[in-house]
């Protein structure tokens, strides 16, 4: 299919907030199927420097603490800033794609997240390393929510096949950033090594969105676009903002102190990375499989409560022996991450066209990390103050229930545009 409308279309290639111009005319020696290809893989280097500027830090986080004297709320503010910059950048991320277009944005995010990456893998100032943090964040969650609506548009009839490609990638980067960056570290002398490397994996993946970024034009919003506030008003925009957010929760809270945990327990550096790198690595083919299982569900009810419950075992094992147990608990662990993806795909099955997509993800990205940023922060304020992991493992469980509840409710058939008065 072809990547931008056919010449003779004069409608907007996207509507509302979210929106992308056709070149005006099609080039004739660049084929359909090559401009597709271009669109995949953009998508898939986009999607996997998703998460190292977020999760890297994770292994060597005793080690940055000690090299910036990095105190312990400092900490737990680095660790909750990638839900922050997702709460506050997520919410403009439309408005930006609106202005500039679409592929233009994503290829701002990267060269953010590029800069971001580099500059904090150099400075000695703990300020200094949590502004170059916050800048390759914020280029990571202005990307983060508009994927979808790319997803939309390129592939709208595929919503499923193209979220799983998207998610696999982004849970490929995910676990190679567990499970690189403290060899990486080793290697090159130092933690900023270690964190240094994924700015060059974010530049190579800024090469094809700067040739797709030649495809937009400057937009007008359209009056018939959905607003932020329009999802505000409907129950299906709460319900998902909860769900991402309950979730989202849960996730930046393991990946940013569960390196820690094992650590604590006995492990080393680099043998606490490999076990978040499994939590991350059962993501891997799930990702794939999932999104495709969950478009062809009419209900997704069954399967959103059968994966929310490997959380709950996972964190059982973990309270009876973090150590010995550490394997089967990062599986089950990871398979209750595996809710991401589900989550993903559930934005483009809840909204019938790219707009209500786009608003859709701005509003349920943004608000649903702001939820989130509280996890990191609490898990860390409440170790740091019992010295011990029972007290925060319980807090996990204890917020795994609300999240089933709501996933009961957003996987039943529903779309956005049918609740908006």
């Amino acid at each position: 299919m072809t990547i931008l409308p056919e010449p003779a279309d004069t409608s907007p290639a996207v509507r509302g907030d979210v929106t992308t111009a056709r070149t005006g005319c099609e080039d004739p020696a660049v084929s359909a199927a090559r401009r597709t290809a271009l669109v995949v893989v953009g998508l898939v280097l986009l999607s996997f420097n998703l998460r190292p500027a977020a999760v890297s830090v994770g292994p060597v986080l005793e080690e940055v603490r000690d090299g910036l004297a990095l105190s312990g709320p400092e900490a737990g503010l680095l660790t909750s800033l990638p839900v922050l910059a997702f709460a506050v950048f997520g919410a403009l991320a439309p408005t930006f794609a609106r202005l500039v277009g679409l592929h233009r944005s994503a290829a701002a995010s990267l060269a953010a997240v590029v800069v971001g990456l580099a500059g904090r893998a150099a400075v000695h100032d703990d300020v200094a390393f949590l502004a170059l943090s916050a800048l390759a964040l914020a280029g990571m969650a202005t990307a983060n929510v508009l994927i979808p609506s790319l997803v939309k548009l390129h592939f709208p009839h595929r919503v499923g096949w193209a979220t799983g490609v998207y998610t696999t990638a982004l849970a490929v980067g995910l676990t190679s950033a567990f499970l690189l960056t403290v060899p990486v570290a080793h290697t090159s002398g130092g933690w900023r090594g270690g964190l240094g490397v994924w700015s060059l994996t974010a530049l190579l993946a800024l090469v094809p969105w700067l040739a797709l970024a030649t495809h937009d034009r400057h937009l007008e919003r359209d009056s018939r676009s959905i607003s932020f506030g329009a999802v505000a008003r409907t129950r299906l925009g709460w319900a998902m903002a909860l769900l991402f957010g309950l979730q989202s929760l849960q996730a930046y809270s393991i990946f940013g102190w569960f390196a820690q945990l094992w650590r604590d327990h006995g492990y080393g550096a680099e043998q606490a990375g490999l076990l978040v790198g499994i939590v991350a690595g059962v993501s891997i083919p799930l990702s794939l499989w999932l999104p495709a299982l969950c478009a062809r569900l009419e209900n997704q009810v069954g399967l959103i409560l059968a994966v929310l419950a490997s959380y709950l075992v996972g964190y059982a094992l973990l309270l009876v022996d973090a150590h010995s147990l550490a394997i089967p608990a990062a599986v089950l662990v990871g398979i209750g991450c595996c809710v991401f993806p589900v989550v993903l795909t559930l934005i483009g099955l809840r909204a019938r066209t790219p707009d209500g997509t786009a608003a859709l993800s701005g509003f349920t990205q943004s608000l649903g990390y702001l939820m989130a940023a509280l996890g990191p922060f609490l898990v860390g304020t409440i170790y740091d103050s019992t010295g011990g992991w029972t007290t925060p493992l319980w807090l996990l469980v204890a917020l795994v229930l609300p999240l089933m509840a709501v996933g009961a409710y957003v996987g039943r058939p529903a779309y956005l545009e049918d609740q908006l008065r």
